[in-house]
């Protein structure tokens, strides 16, 4: 059903890919993001949350090379220890704190000079701007739906994005000591399509805002469109929402193999949400930037 809609909607959705190091791991950690393009300006738009990863790089970078750089200064101080316990709270780095944050758009524009990111005030929504580039290397832009009133309960739709990155094209260079992308390696994620029908509305302040689906989101698919089997856009997949089910089973003696074991389960029925329609052209009204709409046939 969804196969023409698919190759419509490839044509201008694009994977970002992230790598990351935290401050307790020595691992690089890659990731994937979505974004999708509204117009042939170079105007696209993502999740607030994978945009603010974008934005945050380079101060998270650089708040960690201020930290290094003031902990080397009691490399041979007995109190290393309360030294750097002190440093990290002043420079709020824990665990589980990235430390390096490396991003690269795949086949989105040619030599960009630069970017301009619009963060929504409320919702997980971001309009991205490549700017003086070269050349496109999206073919076509989103139409989006131009009546909402066709958001309906049950009607059955498709999120297209990029959720296991599959890519290899980076390491850890050991003269520097950070991490970096190479010409080697595997470059490209593919695209994974997930379907599903819409169960609920979701509101705040008395406003439809998003729109909830019957099945997930997977990671890497957030900044993904919504649509139909027209291609036409419906909303942006934004996040994943845990339902409990309170169908528990616990400590239930069950046979596996033959051999009798008790077990616990705790099920729950995972929807993924996205952003409405509206919410989208709303914003990008708002910023003066042009999209296009179009009617189901």
């Amino acid at each position: 059903m969804f196969v023409d809609a698919i190759e419509k909607i490839d044509q201008f959705t694009r994977p970002v890919h992230f790598i990351i190091r935290y401050y307790a791991g020595s691992d690089i950690v890659p990731g994937t993001a979505t974004l999708f393009f509204v117009n042939e300006d170079g105007f696209a738009v993502t999740c607030r949350h994978v945009a603010r990863q974008i934005l945050h790089a380079n101060s998270i970078y650089e708040n960690y090379l201020k930290f290094k750089g003031e902990l080397r200064k009691f490399e041979k101080d007995p109190g290393l220890s309360t030294q750097r316990n002190l440093l990290e709270t002043k420079y709020k780095i824990a665990p589980d704190s990235p430390i390096r944050i490396l991003f690269n758009f795949i086949h989105c524009v040619s030599a960009y000079k630069g970017l301009t990111i619009h963060l929504h005030p409320t919702q997980d929504l971001a309009i991205i701007q490549f700017r003086n580039y070269e050349s496109k290397q999206y073919q076509s832009h989103a139409q989006f739906l131009k009546d909402s009133r066709m958001v309906k309960q049950g009607r059955y739709l498709c999120r297209l994005g990029y959720p296991f990155p599959e890519f290899t094209n980076y390491r850890y260079n050991k003269h520097t000591g950070d991490i970096e992308w190479t010409t080697e390696g595997k470059v490209k994620t593919p695209s994974f399509p997930i379907d599903g029908i819409i169960t609920r509305h979701i509101g705040d302040n008395s406003e439809v805002v998003g729109i909830e689906m019957s099945t997930p989101g997977l990671r890497g698919q957030s900044g993904g469109p919504l649509f139909d089997q027209n291609g036409i856009i419906y909303g942006m997949q934004s996040s994943t929402r845990h339902l409990h089910l309170g169908f528990d089973q616990v400590n239930r003696e069950v046979t596996i193999d033959g051999h009798r074991k008790r077990v616990s389960n705790y099920p729950f029925l995972n929807v993924g949400q996205c952003v409405h329609v509206d919410v989208i052209k709303q914003f990008l009204k708002e910023k003066h930037i042009r999209y296009y709409e179009a009617d189901p046939n």
